[in-house]
Parts: structure tokens; sequence; C-alpha cells
């Protein structure tokens, strides 16, 4: 039987950059409404069975009341600790019970942890965050048809998904922790609020996707190069006074003229130091690692990232296999 699963973070949205910047609010309610349209894809893409990541808020069982489905649906059992771990522990068990794909809401500081659990099942990642480089802003009807698609093999794994690229937190020799969009070298050792968003601090900055049409650190990157999120190549931006300047949105409504000293182009397996000690490394927009004085440290590119789903993909070969339509011919007007 397909089984989907899906991992909703209730914490999403609402980080300290709401009222730093002008980012929009993803209230649980909304998270509610998506949920229940993502199941209705679900459904009408031939998914048998859902399996969801219980939370204090209880967005999945507040979008099942009322709702009349044909699904067997479990919520998932383990210690929840209604921080990160939950979701990391949600996706191994997925990973574990046969999902054939995660559909996460969250930002990309939930989708780095989900990626950090799932293994070999593919993620459908839906924007409800603060940083959405990773995830996508769609239509979750349109997601949860897709990742039916996937769960059922209608559209098979090498049709409808690719491995992304990741950021690889290398210390002493020892792989501690990962990213899946940046790594931020900052200065500033007191940690305070995790999210990170002034630049001043800011000394490195790696990045294994870029596009100038993209919002938070990646965006820097992004005016100098584009870089997809399945291409082996990453970038590293050493930041610095009297560099060449770029503009870029850093956050929702905050634009930023940062000063760049040297960028280097990274290769799949190349590693590049951190060269500030102490320091603290922010992860896809989050502090989380603390560099100590005197460590060995570095970024290493990897090629060993999340398999994602791609949406528009997927659903153009339900199109070519008419998965969703009958038989039928097309006139053409002359």
């Amino acid at each position: 039987m397909s089984l989907v699963g899906i991992i909703a973070n209730p914490a999403s949205g609402k980080d300290i950059r709401r009222l730093v910047a002008y980012g929009s609010v993803f209230d649980n309610q909304e998270k509610i409404r998506i949920v229940r349209r993502l199941i209705m894809g679900f459904q009408a893409a031939g998914i048998q069975r859902i399996a969801y990541m219980p939370d204090y808020h209880g967005i999945v069982e507040r979008a099942l009341d009322g709702m009349q489905v044909d699904l067997s649906i479990e919520r998932l059992q383990f210690d929840t600790k209604a921080d990160q771990r939950d979701s990391i522990n949600a996706a191994r068990l997925l990973s574990k019970k046969g999902a054939g794909c995660i559909v996460t809401l969250g930002g990309d500081g939930t989708n780095r942890v989900v990626a950090k659990g799932a293994g070999n099942v593919p993620i459908l990642p839906l924007s409800t965050g603060t940083n959405n480089v990773f995830p996508y802003m769609i239509e979750a009807t349109v997601a949860g048809l897709a990742a039916g698609l996937i769960a059922t093999g209608k559209v098979s794994m090498k049709e409808g998904t690719f491995q992304s690229t990741r950021l690889e937190v290398v210390i002493e020799g020892e792989v501690v922790d990962i990213a899946i969009v940046d790594a931020v070298v900052s200065t500033d050792v007191f940690i305070g609020s995790r999210a990170i968003w002034k630049m001043d601090k800011i000394r490195q900055v790696f990045l294994n996707r870029t596009s100038p049409a993209s919002i938070g650190f990646s965006s820097i990157g992004g005016m100098l190069r584009s870089i997809a999120a399945k291409e082996p190549v990453g970038m590293h931006l050493k930041l610095g006074n009297n560099g060449q300047t770029v503009t870029a949105p850093i956050a929702p409504g905050i634009i930023e003229t940062v000063s760049i000293k040297d960028v280097q182009l990274m290769a799949a397996g190349e590693s590049e130091e951190i060269h500030f000690t102490p320091s603290i490394l922010a992860l896809d927009g989050e502090r989380e690692v603390e560099i100590k004085k005197g460590q060995n440290a570095a970024i290493r590119l990897s090629t060993d990232g999340p398999l994602v789903v791609d949406v528009e993909g997927t659903m153009k070969f339900a199109m070519k296999r008419k998965i969703f339509s009958s038989e039928t011919s097309i006139s053409v007007i002359n």
C-alpha cells in the first residue's frame, strides 16, 4: 500500500525575522488548510496511507476534522520534544515504514533537519517558513498530486525527482552537520536568537545553490552566478572591506550592499577552510554549530543531498501518460 508522510512544523514562519524584517506570517490555521488540500491531492493520485508527525498544535488532526477521506491515516508514535528533533525522528520513522514521499511544511531550517532523517525518501517541500530557498511556493493541491504520483510509482523517482547537493560541516575530520542551502560564518559568538540576518559580523558564506531571484544569503551569490540545486558546484564568498560590492535581498524587505573580497567556486568533494575561530556557524539561516578557538573546521560540497520531487516535471509525465485524462486528439486550428 502506497504511503506518504506529512511533516508540518508548527513553529515555522514565526521566528525573530518577523520582527526585524518584513516577512509574511504563516499561522497554523493556514497550515491546516494547506494539509487539507494536500490530502485531496493524495487521494486523487491513488494514495492509500498517510502517516504524519505529531505536533503540539495538532495540525494534521485539525485538518482531518470534518474531512471525508477513504485513506488509512497513522499518527507516528515517538517521544516528542517540541523542537527540531521531532522532524528528524519523524523522517527516520517514515523512511523505516517505506514511505514513497515526505511532504514538508516549513522553511529551509525545517527541511534541513528532515533531510538528515529521510534517507533515500524523496522530499516535497512546501514553503511555510522565513527562508524559503529550498521549498516550493506552489499550490498544495498540485503538490499532493505530485507527491502521490511519486509515492505510488505512477511516475518513477528517476523521472520525477532529482538529488540536490549539500554542504557538510567538517570539524577535525568528522562531518558534524549539514546545510541544504547555505552555511555562514559569524564572529558574533553570542548565540541569542537562532536566526541570523545581520551582515556586520559575517565573514564567510558557503552556498550550494544561488539565484538572482532568490532571498537570503543565496541571493548574494546569485548576483554573481546562478547555481542550480542539482549542479555539482558550490560557491565560497569571503566578505570584507574594499571588495567587490553586491546589493541583494538578504531577508524579506531587507536589501543590503555587501563587500566581497574573494569568490571561489567549489567542486563536488572539495573543502574550504573556515578561517575564523572562535565563530558561530549558521546553517540555512539558523545558528547551529560553535567553532571553538583553534579547531580545524571546513565546509565540503557533497552530492549526497536529499532527493527532491520535481513537481512540474512529475506533472508533465502525468500529462504525457494521460494519468488524469482519457485518450483524445487535439485539433489544430489554422
